[in-house]
C-alpha cells in the first residue's frame, strides 16, 4: 500500500504531539485520526479500519515503564491483527524496544523524532498492512484478503503446492474466489513468467470444446479460414486454468484425459500431434463425493487433475474476514468513485455479521459497491447495505445440529437480526429482550 492511500490513527495524551503529527501527515496520507485517550481504541477501531496506528507508550505521568504501551499494543492487535503499530516514547531504551517488537510492533521511535525518519517508518508500516491476508507470491498483483484460520490453511497449501508442477483441483462454492487462488498459484510458481490462460470449460459445447482447447487448421470446418492454436498451445510454458471442470460431458472428459496422459494435442483438421508443456489447475463448485459418481465423471480423470485439492471455505465460515473484506471493498470503491473514505456505523457491522452470504465474497463485493454508490456523507449505515434478492432462497441459516444452549441462542439471535435486516430495536422486541440485553448478548458472542 502506498503512503498516500494510508489511514492513520495517532494516540497520545500530549495535544502538542497530536497536532505535530497531524500537520506532518495530513498532506501525505489519505486520513489522520487522533485521540488523547487509549480507552477510545475499541470505539475508534470498531467502525473503521486503520493501516497504521501510532501509539504512545506512557499515559501515566508518574510511571514511564512502557507497560501501558505494550498493553494497548495488545488491544490494537486484538481489534485488527493486520494493522501495523508504531510505538513512540520519550523514555526509550534497548530492552523496551526489543520487548515491543517481540509483542508485534512494526517499529519503535523515540521522542523527539526526526520527521523524515518517522515518515519512513509510517511508509514501511503501511506497506506491511494486510501482508498476512495474502499468500506469499513471487510476482503479479493478486490479492486474496483474509486472516481467518480456514484461509490461513488455504494460504499454507498455496505456498506449498505453487512452486511444484503438480496438477491442482480447487473446490468451493460459487463466489468464493477460486479464480483468485488459481492465479495466486500461477504467480507463485516457477512458470510465473509464462502465460496464465483461463477457460470456462463448463460453458463449451462438444464441438467448441475441441476447437477452443486443441485448436484447428485452416479448412477443418466451414468457418476455419486460417490456422488457430488452442488454449493448450496458448498456455505453453505457463498455467492452463480450466474453470467449472465438473460440468463437462463424458465425451469431453475422454478427450481431455487423452491429452493429459500423452501431454500432446492434435488440432482439428491435422494428424500431427503437438507436444504441450503446461501446468494444469482446475476448479469446480462440486464436491469430490459428487465428482466421484462415475455415471457423470470419470474417476481416472479425477486422479489425473487432482494431485492436490484445495478447498476454499464459504464466507459464512470465515469469521472476521467479512469485516476485513468489507473494508477492502469499501476502500477500493471509494477510490474508484471518488468518494469517502468511509466509516462503518455499528448497525452496519451487525447487519454485515448477521447475513449468511450465500453468494459468498462475490455477493459481499456487489453489496459494498452498491453501498458506496448510494451512501451520503462519509459513513456507511445499515440501510446502505442491501443484499441481493437472487441469493435469498439459498441464504436461510441452517439450524445447528446441537443441543448446546449457547449455540442455539447465538443461532436464534443471528437469524432474527438477519430477518429484520440488522434492525436491533425490532429484533430485540421479537426476541423479547431490551436493546441493552440484546447488546450484551451480541458482545457475549462477539457478534
Amino acid at each position: 500500500m502506498s503512503l498516500k492511500n494510508a489511514h492513520i490513527l495517532v494516540i497520545d495524551d500530549d495535544e502538542d504531539v497530536l497536532i505535530a503529527l497531524r500537520l506532518l501527515l495530513k498532506s501525505k496520507v489519505a486520513r489522520v485520526v487522533t485521540a488523547r485517550n487509549p480507552n477510545q481504541i475499541d470505539h475508534l477501531m470498531s467502525g473503521q479500519s486503520f493501516d497504521v496506528v501510532i501509539l504512545d507508550m506512557n499515559f501515566n505521568g508518574l510511571v514511564h515503564t512502557g507497560n501501558e504501551g505494550l498493553y494497548w499494543l495488545g488491544k490494537v492487535r486484538e481489534k485488527d491483527p493486520g494493522a501495523s503499530v508504531i510505538l513512540i516514547t520519550a523514555y526509550g531504551d534497548i530492552d523496551l524496544a526489543i520487548r515491543s517488537l517481540k509483542k508485534g510492533a512494526s517499529d519503535f521511535l523515540v521522542k523527539p523524532w526526526q520527521n523524515e525518519k518517522l515518515l519512513e517508518a509510517v511508509r514501511e508500516a503501511a506497506g506491511k498492512k494486510g501482508r498476512k491476508a495474502k499468500p506469499p507470491r513471487a510476482g503479479g498483483n493478486t490479492q486474496i484478503v483474509g486472516q481467518s484460520a480456514p484461509m490461513e490453511d488455504v494460504f499454507t497449501k498455496v505456498g506449498k503446492v505453487a512452486p511444484t508442477d503438480a496438477n491442482i483441483l480447487i473446490l468451493g462454492e460459487n463466489g468464493t474466489g477460486k479464480d483468485l487462488v488459481a492465479r495466486a498459484i500461477h504467480e507463485n510458481s516457477m512458470r510465473r513468467k509464462g502465460p496464465f490462460v483461463k477457460v470456462d470449460v463448463g460453458a463449451l459445447t462438444d464441438s467448441l470444446f475441441e476447437s477452443e482447447l486443441f485448436g484447428y487448421r485452416k479448412g477443418a470446418f466451414t468457418d476455419a479460414r486460417e490456422d488457430r492454436p488452442g488454449r493448450f498451445e496458448a498456455a505453453q510454458g505457463g498455467t492452463l486454468f480450466l474453470d467449472e471442470i465438473g460440468n463437462i460431458s463424458l465425451r469431453q472428459q475422454a478427450r481431455l484425459l487423452t491429452v493429459l496422459q500423452n501431454r500432446q494435442v492434435t488440432p482439428l483438421g491435422s494428424n500431427e500431434p503437438i507436444p504441450v508443456d503446461i501446468r494444469l489447475v482446475c476448479a469446480t463448485n462440486k464436491g469430490l463425493e459428487e465428482l466421484a459418481d462415475e455415471a457423470t465423471f470419470r474417476r481416472d480423470l479425477i486422479y489425473r487433475i487432482n494431485t492436490v485439492d484445495i478447498l476454499i471455505p464459504p464466507l459464512r465460515e470465515r469469521g472476521g474476514d467479512r469485516r476485513l473484506l468489507a473494508r477492502h471493498f469499501a476502500d477500493a470503491y471509494a477510490e474508484k468513485y471518488g468518494k469517502g473514505p468511509f466509516r462503518f456505523e455499528p448497525e452496519f457491522l451487525r447487519k454485515l455479521d448477521a447475513h449468511t452470504f450465500p453468494g459468498n465474497v462475490r455477493e459481499l463485493q456487489y453489496a459494498l459497491e452498491r453501498a458506496v454508490i448510494m451512501a451520503e456523507g462519509d459513513e456507511l449505515r445499515a440501510e446502505d447495505l442491501v443484499f441481493s434478492a437472487m441469493e435469498k432462497e439459498g441464504g436461510a441459516r441452517d439450524v445447528p445440529k446441537t443441543t448446546n444452549l449457547e449455540a442455539l441462542e447465538k443461532h436464534t439471535i443471528l437469524s432474527v437480526i438477519e430477518k429484520n435486516n440488522g434492525n436491533i430495536s425490532k429484533s430485540a422486541r421479537e426476541l423479547g429482550l431490551t436493546r441493552t440485553a440484546l447488546y450484551r448478548r451480541l458482545e457475549k458472542y462477539d457478534l
